[in-house]
C-alpha cells in the first residue's frame, strides 16, 4: 500500500500548533496537523479560573492578525481590555476553538502514537493505526506530559494525591479537606476555587511569603514606562528583552540561559486572587514537607517551619500545584532511536536559531524550546514568535 508523503506535520493543537498551522495555511505546502484542539486548557485547567496574562498578550495568531481575542470579544459583545481586565478561561477556550474552526479547519482530531525516522523524513502512526509520512515534523506537544510531583508525594496512590493538571472540575471536593502544595498561580487559583466549591483548604508552601503580582496601574507615567516597560510577559526590562529579542537570549552561554529560564518569572499568583485567599484559608508558609503517608482513609502530612514546632495535618486529598518540568524522555510517542539522536541539555532539546533539533527536519516549539529561546516560550504569548520564525524557515527550505 502506498503512503502519501506530506511536506509538514504538526503534532499538537494548542496555541503553538494552531498558530503555526494558521501561518502555513495557503502556503502551497502540504500540511497536516494532529491533536485535540485546546485539550490541555479545556481538560486540565480548573473551570472558573481567570488567566494571569493581560488581554493584549492572550491569543492565537494568524499572519494577518485578523482574529485576535479583542476581535472575538467585540464580535460576541464580551467584556475586554488590553490591560487590567482578567480574561476568563472559558472565554479564551471558546475564542481558541473559534480560531481553529476559522483558521485551521483541517485539524485532525487524533493523537500520534509513534514518531520514527525513515529515509526521506519521518513516519508517524496515529492512535487509530494510520501511517503518515512527512518530510518535516514540528512538535508542539504542550506541557501535559511534564507535570511534576515532588518525591515526597510521588509514591502515594493517585486516589489520594494528584497534580493540579488533573482537575478541571473541582465540585467533587465539596465538604472535604484538601491540602494544596505550591505558591504559584496554579496553587492559589485552585485554593480559591476549592473554597468556592465548599472544600476546606490548607495551603502548604516552602516560600515564606506569597509573591502576588500587583494590579496594573493605568495610565502609567513616562518615567514608570521607562523604568519598567510593559511586555507580553509583564513589566520590567528583563521581561521586555525576553519578549522582544529571543534570538539574543539564544546567543547567550548555555549555563546563563538555563539559569535565566529557571529564575525569571517564578511562582507569582495574580492580584485578583489575593482577596479570595488571604485571611480566608490556613497558609503554612516556609514549610518543609518531610513526610506524607496514609492513615486509614486520609493522608497525614508532616512538616516543619522555621521557628515553629513540627506540624502535622490530616486531609482527604492532596493536590500538588507544583508546576512542570520539561523532559523529552516523557514524550513516549517519540521512538527511542529518534530520542537518542536529539542533542539535549537537562533532557530538553538543543535547538538552532530556527527551532530545529540535531535531527534534520525535526522542530520543537512551546515550553520544550524555552531553554533555547527563553521564558517567552513558556507562555502562549510566545506562539506568535515561534509561528513566524518556524513558518518562514519551513517555507524557505
Amino acid at each position: 500500500m502506498s503512503v502519501e508523503t506530506v511536506d509538514i506535520a504538526i503534532i499538537g493543537a494548542g496555541p503553538y500548533g494552531l498558530s503555526l498551522a494558521a501561518y502555513l495555511r495557503g502556503s502551497g505546502r502540504s500540511v497536516r496537523i494532529f491533536g485535540a484542539p485546546m485539550q490541555f486548557w479545556s481538560q486540565h485547567m480548573p473551570r472558573g479560573m481567570r488567566l494571569k496574562s493581560e488581554g493584549f498578550a492572550t491569543g492565537l495568531y494568524d499572519p494577518e492578525a485578523r482574529f485576535t481575542l479583542k476581535a472575538y470579544c467585540a464580535e460576541h459583545r464580551l467584556p475586554y481590555a488590553d490591560v487590567g481586565l482578567p480574561v476568563e478561561l472559558q472565554t479564551f477556550i471558546d475564542y481558541a476553538l473559534d480560531f481553529q474552526q476559522r483558521c485551521v479547519p483541517d485539524l485532525e482530531v487524533v493523537q500520534i502514537a509513534s514518531l520514527a525516522t525513515q529515509p526521506d523524513g519521518f513516519e508517524l502512526t496515529t492512535d487509530s493505526g494510520e501511517v503518515v509520512r512527512s518530510r518535516k515534523v514540528v512538535i508542539a506537544a504542550g506541557i501535559k506530559s511534564f507535570a511534576y510531583l515532588p518525591p515526597v508525594v510521588a509514591g502515594l496512590p493517585r486516589s489520594m494525591v494528584t497534580h493540579s493538571s488533573q482537575h478541571s472540575d473541582l465540585g467533587g471536593f465539596q465538604g472535604r479537606r484538601v491540602a494544596v502544595l505550591g505558591a504559584g498561580a496554579s496553587a492559589l487559583d485552585i485554593a480559591a476555587l476549592l473554597q468556592q466549591k465548599g472544600a476546606h483548604v490548607d495551603l502548604i508552601t516552602r516560600r515564606s511569603a506569597i509573591d502576588f503580582n500587583d494590579p496594573p496601574k493605568e495610565p502609567r507615567s513616562f518615567v514608570d514606562r521607562l523604568k519598567a516597560p510593559r511586555s507580553g510577559l509583564g513589566l520590567g526590562w528583563r521581561s521586555r528583552i525576553s519578549s522582544d529579542v529571543p534570538l539574543l537570549f539564544h546567543a547567550l552561554p548555555e549555563a546563563l540561559r538555563l539559569r535565566a529560564v529557571a529564575r525569571h518569572l517564578g511562582p507569582a499568583p495574580c492580584w485578583f486572587v489575593r482577596d479570595a485567599v488571604v485571611g480566608r484559608l490556613p497558609m503554612h508558609l516556609g514549610a518543609t514537607l518531610n513526610r506524607v503517608h496514609l492513615e486509614g482513609p486520609r493522608a497525614r502530612l508532616e512538616y516543619t517551619q522555621a521557628g515553629h514546632p513540627a506540624g502535622g495535618l490530616e486531609v482527604d486529598h492532596v493536590i500538588a500545584a507544583t508546576g512542570y518540568r520539561v523532559a523529552l524522555s516523557r514524550l513516549e510517542f517519540i521512538e527511542q532511536p529518534v530520542q537518542s539522536r536529539i542533542r539535549k541539555v537537562a533532557d530538553t532539546p538543543i535547538l538552532d536559531r530556527n527551532f530545529e533539533t540535531t535531527v534534520p527536519g525535526l522542530y520543537f516549539i512551546g515550553a520544550a524550546a524555552a531553554n533555547s529561546f527563553g521564558p517567552l516560550l513558556r507562555f502562549a504569548y510566545g506562539a506568535r514568535y515561534a509561528a513566524e520564525r518556524v513558518s518562514r524557515h519551513l517555507l524557505r527550505t
